[in-house]
């Protein structure tokens, strides 16, 4: 059976624990092909569906204030925090002979400090033209101590300054003379960053903003000629600040965008699977709305944008860039304004190549001075990491380092004291969350579900145990079986668990059952029989006239993927969230698609339907009954507390957590099974609200197992 198959009837509680199995090895090569399909399948629909209804200059702008705002919000930036005094504090200055360079520092918020060194012409009789440069990663580590990545992008600011130009060149968040974290989902499995809907491209956005504020209190800065490029995680740092911002007047990312495709699920030279391995999260926005990049490139328009990219660059391929910019550009056309828009493409690798750097200075010369005369740079002496170091000792109170911490707040909704303002309260609270887990959390499932295409796979009966396999269709490209388990003699079942397991629940259920099931189990690998739990499972379902379901979502058991465990499966979770889902999100959609092909089953017709699960899967199975109002009971074992350990859904915890969920499965009967009376406590925020409501749904049990 499952892993932990508990059922309650009446004071009866059956307990069937696992036994030691060998554990049946998966098709891999099934669950890769499926998982591939399917992210080529899905990006292909999104790059569809990119800008397809902006016919006219009218359209657009109609929509262009929603997606300004959707733009934000996918960056943690909405409602934008406050502005509060950012404290700017310039710790030197020197003079370079043709120009100077003070260094600075600001808070964009309380402790969130940003280093940045600006770069100033000689002649500031007048206020003169300014270039915000957005750094990409560049390690500048000595003896232990970080001079910021300003320092490996120098050569730009000191360009700027000698023609005319302020370049004020901010540190990112990673790399920065203060250290924070731009990898909290490409190596260090920081998931819950995905349930916030944190990203610390949203930061740097943020300390972009503020970079421009202070640049406008500056009375040597004409504010209405301010420019912004930069490479890299510095061009993405431009197109972010740019979607968000109407001040940049001119726009020039370079290596910093492609195209949903690229990321996901187009093959290039460095990465067979998609860039997105390549690529840290400040490079991606939570993308909550299924947008293609193409869009934020849109609300640049009808502002000067150059896209610079190098033909050879490994993480940013050509067919991403150009598929992205032919987009692009139709916006531009509809203003009028082709010339404004134009594609920079010059040889050579992911590098802060010359003519890529000449390219940018002419095409800024070009619309913020009115200059399209041609431009060099000449080769002169850098400045060490020392002298363009700003803190002398690091700030006591910088949050830099733990800011994924505080950026975004998860909801603490709190019960009314009141007993009756609890009832009014609930009534349209869980309707406002209710329509969140539609319209932010699960937003990326299937706005058509497909026929279930549903299809009786094996049926084998071996010693009194009837095994019935039914293939189908979940979503496009995935394929799944559930399995059906009875006693040979029972024709109508009196009651339907549907179990979900995880890999480990999966291998010790498939396992149990023994040889004579292999095929229906779509195992590769013949298990033993253990001839005492199997009659010990026989004696249940014969007892009780029960039917045991059980449904290994995507990515387990049969479907389980090559890279489970591995580094490289840190990146298909990626692609997931990039794709505007998690693949927990997705897992609750495979199991109420298991319950819909259930309901097809004719001998289970007039059965009653409970849900069950462990741990994570615990959270996936009460997910699903959010959305199934005819299941009758849960049997939840070992929930998490909370969302920040899983199940990983997009924003959830923007609203509520495990505990709010919980009462929204009301009026669900639930069984929440514990360790233990301090588990037990976690869970006394729903049976608060089932207090004040007057009824009882949910009962807590502490089982030792």
């Amino acid at each position: 059976m499952a892993r932990h198959l508990f059922m309650a009837i009446g004071l009866t509680l059956l307990v069937i624990f696992p036994v030691n199995a060998a554990e049946p090895k998966p098709n891999t090569s099934r669950g890769d092909k499926m998982l591939e399909e399917y992210f080529k399948r899905e990006a292909q629909v999104v790059a569809d569906a990119c800008l397809a209804d902006v016919m006219t200059k009218a359209d657009w702008e109609k929509q262009r204030p929603e997606l300004r705002r959707q733009f934000l919000d996918m960056m943690g930036l909405w409602p934008l925090p406050p502005r509060t005094d950012s404290k700017p504090v310039v710790t030197g200055k020197f003079d370079a002979g043709t120009f100077a360079v003070e260094k600075l520092y600001f808070q964009s918020s309380p402790g969130l400090y940003v280093t940045a060194d600006l770069y100033l012409p000689k002649d500031l009789s007048k206020s003169v033209p300014v270039i915000l440069y957005q750094c990409g990663h560049s390690e500048n580590v000595i003896d232990r101590i970080s001079y910021g990545n300003k320092v490996g992008y120098q050569q730009h600011g000191v360009w700027f300054a000698e023609h005319g130009y302020a370049c004020l060149m901010v540190d990112t968040l990673q790399l920065g003379e203060v250290q924070g974290l731009h990898h909290g989902t490409h190596h260090l499995k920081m998931w819950w960053w995905q349930t916030l809907g944190y990203t610390p491209a949203g930061v740097e956005c943020w300390n972009a903003m503020r970079a421009l504020d202070y640049l406008e209190t500056r009375k040597d800065i004409d504010a209405k000629r301010i420019g912004v490029t930069g490479r890299s995680g510095g061009g993405a740092g431009s197109w972010w600040i740019a979607a968000a911002d109407d001040r940049p007047q001119c726009i020039i990312p370079v290596a910093g965008i492609a195209d949903l495709q690229a990321h996901i699920s187009e093959a290039s030279r460095q990465f067979p699977k998609g860039v997105i391995s390549g690529h840290c999260d400040c490079m991606y926005f939570v993308n909550t709305y299924r947008w293609d990049f193409a869009t934020v490139a849109a609300l640049c328009a009808p502002r000067p944008l150059m896209l610079g990219n190098s033909d050879a660059d490994g993480i940013f391929p050509v067919a991403g860039y150009r598929r992205l910019a032919d987009k692009a550009r139709r916006t531009y056309d509809l203003y009028g304004a082709g010339d404004k828009f134009v594609l920079l493409e010059t040889a050579g690798p992911h590098k802060d190549t010359p003519e890529l750097r000449l390219g940018a200075y002419r095409w800024m010369n070009r619309w913020l001075k009115g200059d399209d005369n041609d431009v060099s740079e000449r080769e002169r002496k850098r400045f060490t990491p020392q002298e363009l170091k700003v803190f002398d000792k690091l700030p006591s109170d910088a949050i830099n380092a733990s800011v994924h911490d505080t950026f975004i707040r998860p909801a603490a909704p709190e019960l009314p004291s009141s007993t009756e303002v609890a009832r009014e309260w609930w009534k349209g609270e869980q309707l406002e969350w209710r329509a969140a887990l539609r319209d932010k959390v699960f937003r990326g499932w299937a706005t058509r579900a497909p026929a279930l295409d549903e299809k009786l796979a094996a049926d084998v009966t071996h010693n009194g145990l009837r095994l019935r396999a039914f293939d189908f269709v979940s979503e496009e490209n995935i394929p799944l079986r559930l399995w059906l388990l009875t006693a040979e003699h029972v024709e109508k079942p009196s009651l339907v668990v549907l179990t979900a397991v995880d890999e480990a629940g999966w291998k010790d259920w498939a396992a149990d059952l023994g040889p004579a099931f292999k095929d229906a189990l779509q195992l590769s690998e013949t298990p033993k029989l253990n001839e005492a739990k199997f009659t010990q499972n026989l004696k249940a379902l014969s007892a009780n006239h029960w039917a045991f379901a059980t449904i290994a979502p995507r990515g387990i058991g049969p479907t389980r993927w090559s890279a489970s465990g591995t580094p490289e499966e840190d990146h298909i979770l990626r692609r997931f969230a990039l794709l505007g889902q998690t693949l927990d999100g997705q897992r609750v959609w495979d199991v109420r698609r298991g319950l819909a092909l259930l309901r097809t089953v004719p001998d289970l017709k007039e059965a009653p339907l409970w849900l069950q699960g462990k741990g994570e899967m615990a959270g996936i199975v009460l997910y699903a009954s959010l959305f199934e109002p005819d299941v009758a009971r849960l049997d939840l074992w070992h929930p998490p507390a909370s969302h920040k350990q899983g199940p990983t859904f997009l924003n959830v915890r923007r609203f509520f957590d495990m505990p709010q969920a919980m009462a929204l499965a009301f009026p669900h009967q639930i069984r929440v099974y514990v360790k233990d009376d301090a588990d037990a406590k976690v869970w006394s925020w729903p049976l608060g609200l089932q207090k004040s409501l007057g009824q009882e749904y949910l009962t807590i049990r502490v089982v030792h197992d």
